[in-house]
């Protein structure tokens, strides 16, 4: 008698289950569940959904009541796939003796898991996280969650909007640019496209965000160093991690964005969030078995430097157990958002790196992760 295989797919900073057809895992979800289909293998695949800013501890707890909600009392094996922090809410859920909160009964879902999947995770935490805790750091949360929707649901920017973010992005270094009128002004602007029903979902989904910011300092290399003190690996599970590495942001890249004015825009984003993301401290930078060390350089042709990230976490921040795969890709190419709209269903860029990464590259990757999963241990 075959068993049951159940996967959760747990989402990142930001990351939601689905807002209307707003679907962050989608793409994941649908290819992971047709290829253990096509092997034979029964699995059910769950996205999970998370305060997309809480701590890491709230976060773990929300991924303990999807997991309560879906795998029952069964004995299949558990498996958890985590992007970006989603991989470091997966890593406390296994945590032996990890309290989530009081009431909770964790062990008998953790002692079931069999494999954590990191994917684009920041192991050793983000300088990217340090920028987020200035001064507009939480309106700046609000507006890129609710650019990240828009871009997801209709592919494109109002040309109005995309200029007036492109120039405050221009400014990001001067801080004081950022005026909280105008920020307003861009909210009502792009909730103004929505249905009566979005904008309340996504008034929701905004709301999560301003209401716990708690996970911002969780991600700095120093919040990570704690994290990483209390946090210990389970004997018996099996851990793997996707590392991407993106482009550094150049003329050449920006030509390859083309004239289109959003296009612009997110590589706009992209420079900037790369150039803080690169400001990794030295000291920081976590040392690699042979093993690890040797699938990098297969991968990327030699180990990646210290500034090598993906615009949103360091390269080598992300390696934790085997690395599962390792390709050249920006923080949501490797969950399916990156740009080849003739795909069905489409696949839509959110933030143009010009990596290259497209589905002959993401089908490899998923199909590689799967490989894992299923792996007998040894």
């Amino acid at each position: 008698m075959s068993v049951k295989h159940y996967i959760y797919l747990v989402p990142g900073f930001f990351g939601f289950t689905n807002l209307g057809e707003l679907v962050y895992y989608g793409h994941v979800r649908d290819f992971l569940a047709a290829e253990l289909a096509r092997r034979g293998v029964e699995a059910e695949v769950v996205a999970i959904r998370s305060h997309p800013t809480a701590s890491i501890r709230q976060r773990a707890a929300d991924l303990l009541k999807g997991v309560q909600e879906t795998a029952g009392a069964g004995e299949g094996p558990i498996h958890l796939i985590g992007h970006s922090t989603g991989g470091l809410d997966s890593r406390l859920f296994v945590s032996p003796g990890a309290s989530l909160r009081e009431g909770l009964a964790l062990e008998p879902y953790a002692s079931r898991v069999r494999t954590v999947v990191t994917v684009s995770t920041p192991h050793a935490g983000t300088p990217l996280a340090s920028f987020f805790l200035g001064l507009f750091g939480q309106q700046l949360l609000k507006l890129l969650s609710l650019f990240t929707v828009y871009v997801l649901r209709f592919g494109r920017l109002p040309l109005k909007v995309a200029f007036r973010l492109g120039h405050l992005l221009s400014r990001a270094d001067n801080q004081l640019g950022w005026k909280h009128t105008l920020l307003d002004q861009l909210f009502d602007q792009l909730l103004g496209d929505f249905s009566a029903d979005r904008r309340e979902a996504v008034s929701r989904f905004l709301g999560d965000v301003g209401n716990d910011t708690s996970l911002i300092p969780q991600l700095t290399p120093e919040g990570i160093d704690l994290f990483n003190a209390g946090c210990e690996d389970r004997p018996g599970v099996r851990y793997g991690s996707v590392v991407t590495q993106s482009r550094p942001p150049s003329l050449r890249t920006r030509l390859s964005a083309g004239l289109d004015p959003y296009a612009q825009l997110t590589h706009t984003v992209y420079s900037v969030f790369y150039g803080q993301t690169q400001r990794m401290p030295l000291n920081k930078i976590p040392l690699h078995t042979a093993e690890q060390t040797a699938a990098l350089v297969q991968a990327f042709g030699a180990l990646p430097g210290p500034q090598a990230c993906d615009g949103i976490v360091p390269t080598r921040s992300q390696v934790y157990g085997r690395v599962v795969g390792a390709v050249r890709a920006d923080h949501l190419d490797a969950i399916g958002h990156f740009d080849q709209p003739t795909h069905q269903p489409p696949h839509v860029d959110w933030l143009i790196s010009g990596s290259g990464f497209r589905r002959p590259q993401f089908e490899k990757l998923w199909k590689d992760v799967a490989d894992f999963l299923l792996e007998e241990p040894r």
